[in-house]
């Protein structure tokens, strides 16, 4: 697996950082203090996990008005770790098939 498939893996294993990840699919985008007040967490927690996102490379930073910053998922992000799902499905269905074959036999 490549680090950045790892990068990815390890962002979407925490439980806050999906719930971000559903929050932009959703919404589109979003801010830091958006985020605060759906979260049980401090200002200062979801900008780490938006941090964690966006070097794992599924989310990007948007200039907004002013001080704001937005943030939003990152299109194709997923593209190449749901690739390399897909292969490693096929591979595994491949193997238990012929395991069931030569059990059968």
């Amino acid at each position: 697996m490549s680090d950045a498939l790892g990068a990815v893996f390890a962002a979407l294993a925490d439980p806050t950082r999906r719930s971000m990840v559903e929050s932009l699919l959703r919404d589109g985008t979003t801010t830091v203090p958006s985020l605060t007040e759906t979260l049980p967490i401090s200002r200062q927690a979801v900008a780490k996990h938006l941090a964690t996102l966006q070097d794992a490379g599924l989310v990007e930073r948007l200039d907004g008005r002013g001080r704001e910053v937005r943030y939003r998922l990152r299109e194709g992000a997923l593209h190449p770790t749901t690739a390399w799902l897909r292969s490693t499905e096929r591979a595994w269905d491949d193997r238990l098939a012929r395991l069931k074959h030569a059990v059968e036999i």
